[in-house]
């Protein structure tokens, strides 16, 4: 019935959306048989939830990987990504694929986000001629509009968080080290994580629960298992505020005035929810941290999908980058019809892994978002986590300029590697903002149950409506 459910609202609304690129035929067929588990008296974690997975994770059944690219279209996967194999475990109907940003939003920087050249143009609920935030587009987007209980996204920096914030639903960046990699095409091995997005900060820790955990094919996860608690869930606490330090960043000047009066508001009602606010707090500022990332990104873009790409079976259409960006010249009316592929480019010109600059681009990271960014504000202002806006209110869609970013806060998290959640804060002229809460590695039973309080005591989310614009 769930399932079911969720198929038939997917039927009727997401032709306003297009957030789901492919729906699993089995789907049905999965749900019966778990259904006919649960008769015999096994039930399972997540018995029977109807979950969405981003195209950019393979899953070996009769639906395609692509990341949205033409170039991977009809490549069915041989097994498999670990988180895949984690949620049929733990019980999950994997529903479909949901479209994303284009090679999860690093092909181009004049992208649009949500548009792909295999699904076009995913939309915000809220307003529907605003971006959905990317690159785990329609993963947020699915969750906000109701076509799943949860759904699975992939960040390298903000790819999990902003399309969380943009579409008034929850989003947790785990820990490099938590989730694993394997089968999820790849960005960037120092950032690249998997993680849910639900609709409520309990939802996504129960998917947690089931993500998080070694993979044979990512040796980072190698202590996953003793990094996580017995359950996320436990860290659901109403008062999980009282007493709680949090550090509110000082420097908001990249945001509009409406986004700062929210987080004023939001300041106000974790006081009364019994936190102390420390409102002075200074970190690295992204302009300082852009250019190594930039060059850690393409560099090991490269590298990884290289990797990828060569592995997949004889029948397949790219090998290789360079393969890539043959595809897409040969096709430029189809695959390039608003912005280029300047990263891609760019990506191939790199030097490899052992590129002195690229070594270098890598120690200024840690160093800029870790001992002097997060660990340094954690202990120097004795916090338990820090908050901030997570992005800015969703811009219009426009193909001829790309995104008009004006404020993100998730590099911190994402280029450090340490852990980060969003949550609804408001809304502006009916447009989702959301709030992060963000801590050290593997913090993330912390932040849940600073996420959660925040959420029960503010309880501001409001389904969306699919209006044809923001309510000015």
């Amino acid at each position: 019935a769930l399932a079911m459910h969720c198929l038939a609202r997917i039927d009727r609304l997401d032709d306003r959306v297009n957030a789901v690129i492919e729906i699993n035929p089995d789907a049905l067929d999965i749900a019966m048989a778990l259904d006919d588990e649960r008769q015999a008296g096994r039930v399972r974690p997540l018995h029977g939830i109807p979950i969405l997975v981003k195209d950019n994770i393979d899953t070996a059944d009769r639906m395609t990987t692509t990341a949205g690219s033409l170039a991977l279209e009809g490549h069915v996967a041989r097994r498999d990504a670990g988180v895949v194999a984690r949620l049929r475990e733990a019980g999950a109907v994997i529903l479909g694929k949901t479209n994303l940003s284009e090679w999860a939003n690093f092909r181009s920087k004049r992208s649009s986000s949500g548009w792909s050249s295999r699904g076009g143009q995913t939309r915000n609920p809220y307003a529907l001629d605003r971006t959905p935030g990317g690159s785990s587009s329609g993963s947020g987007v699915a969750v906000a509009a109701g076509f799943c209980a949860a759904a699975i996204g992939t960040e390298t920096d903000g790819s999990i968080m902003s399309p969380s914030a943009m579409n008034g639903v929850v989003g947790i960046k785990p820990s490099i080290g938590l989730v694993g990699r394997g089968g999820i095409i790849p960005i960037s091995h120092s950032q690249d994580t998997a993680g849910p997005i639900a609709r409520s900060v309990a939802d996504a820790a129960l998917v947690m629960n089931a993500i998080v955990g070694v993979d044979d094919r990512d040796a980072a996860t190698a202590d996953a298992d003793t990094r996580r608690p017995r359950d996320y869930a436990e860290f659901l606490k109403d008062d999980g505020l009282r007493g709680a330090r949090i550090g509110l960043l000082a420097d908001l000047g990249a945001f509009s005035d409406d986004v700062r009066r929210l987080v004023a508001d939001c300041a106000r009602a974790m006081r009364e929810a019994g936190a102390e606010i420390v409102d002075t707090v200074r970190i690295t500022p992204a302009e300082r941290i852009r250019p190594s990332e930039a060059t850690v990104m393409k560099t090991e873009f490269k590298s990884g999908l290289d990797a990828y790409l060569a592995g997949l079976g004889p029948d397949a259409g790219v090998r290789s980058l360079a393969d890539v960006i043959a595809f897409n010249e040969a096709n430029r009316d189809r695959t390039m019809p608003y912005f280029a592929q300047d990263l891609l480019e760019e990506s191939q010109r790199t030097n490899g892994l052992e590129d002195p600059d690229y070594l270098e681009a890598r120690r200024t990271c840690l160093t800029l978002t870790r001992a002097e960014g997060i660990d340094r504000a954690l202990a120097d202002y004795r916090l338990d986590a820090i908050a901030a806006p997570t992005t800015s209110a969703p811009w219009l869609i426009d193909w001829v300029n790309g995104d008009n970013r004006s404020g993100s806060t998730a590099y911190l998290a994402a280029v450090s590697g340490y852990a980060g959640i969003t949550v609804p804060a408001g809304y502006v002229h009916g447009l989702p903002v959301g709030l992060s809460f963000i801590g050290g590695a593997f913090s993330e039973p912390a932040l849940i149950g600073l996420a959660h309080a925040f959420e029960r005591a503010t309880r501001v989310r409001r389904p969306p409506q699919f209006a044809p614009s923001a309510a000015f």
